[in-house]
This record gives C-alpha cells, structure tokens and sequence, in this order.
C-alpha cells in the first residue's frame, strides 16, 4: 500500500486527530430513522385560526419538566426523542401514541395525542384564542378581610 492509499483509507474510515502522543479516529455513519438509536422525527406547527404561526407557544410532554419554544419564524417544534425529569428518554417510534401539550399566552390550550409514523410526521395543531367575558354586572368584589382586620374581642376595629 503507498502512501496516497493510505491516507485514502485512513480518511474514509472517520476524521483522525492528533492529541498529543496519540491518534484518536472518530467513525461517523449517516443516523437513519429506523436506528435503535435514534427517534423518529416529529415536527409539530402551532398556528392560530388565521394560520399564522404562533411564535410564544411552546410544546411539552405530560411527563416532561422542560417546555420547548416553538421556532419564532414558522411556528414549528421538532424532536425525535424527548428526556424526562427522572434521567430516562422517549425516543418517538412506529406505532407509538404521543402526547402532547401545546399552549400559548392568550390562546386556549391543547392537549393533543398523535400516532407516530414511520415517516412524514409533521402535522398542525390550530390554537384558538382566549376570550375572556367582561360583561359580569357584579360590582360588588368579594372583600378579603385579613388577620388585622379582624376584631379579636368581637369590638370594632376602626379607630377611635
């Protein structure tokens, strides 16, 4: 083997680094959706009832601590595995039952379950916007009294 051939071989098996006294090689191979090692990719996209993207929402499983932000421009989410308080992962596979919660300030929340296929996992989930009614007649507030205010021998306690 020559030289040229060697270092053709050498550069098709991984990317060698020098460190120090030492060669360390590095062998990648493409990730494909089918590997036990990988998920398969998800993408959720959050719009409102005009379709527009909402850029506050975020996406959360029920189990998860963490919420993740939607991407500001298009509105859109996508993982393949999601990693749980407790130190374990949900990686998405074929077949399986997602959950998801979407929510956005101002909009109504979504609880959604989704079936993960083997490809082509991308779908829209519409938030439809939080109305609050106002009109309530009753201007009578409830009045919260506090310790203070209270009176302790059963008297008045406004002052004299």
């Amino acid at each position: 083997m020559n030289n040229k051939s060697g270092i053709l071989a050498g550069a098709m098996l991984g990317l060698a680094l020098s460190l120090g006294s030492g060669t360390v090689l590095f062998h990648s191979e493409p990730a494909f959706a089918g590997d036990e090692d990988e998920g398969i990719p998800v993408k959720v996209i959050v719009v409102d009832e005009e379709g527009k993207p909402i850029q506050t929402a975020v996406v959360r499983h029920p189990k998860e601590a963490d919420r993740h932000r939607v991407n500001t421009f298009d509105g859109s989410w996508e993982a393949s595995t999601l990693y749980l308080p407790d130190g374990s992962e949900i990686k998405f596979t074929k077949g399986m039952e997602l959950e998801l919660e979407i929510s956005a300030p101002g909009y109504v929340n979504q609880h959604i379950k989704y079936l993960v296929r083997k490809r082509k996992n991308v779908f829209t989930v519409t938030l439809a916007k939080m109305v609050l009614d106002n009109t309530d007649d009753d201007a009578d507030d409830p009045v919260i009294q506090f310790g203070r205010d209270k009176p302790i021998d059963g008297t008045s306690s406004s002052p004299r």
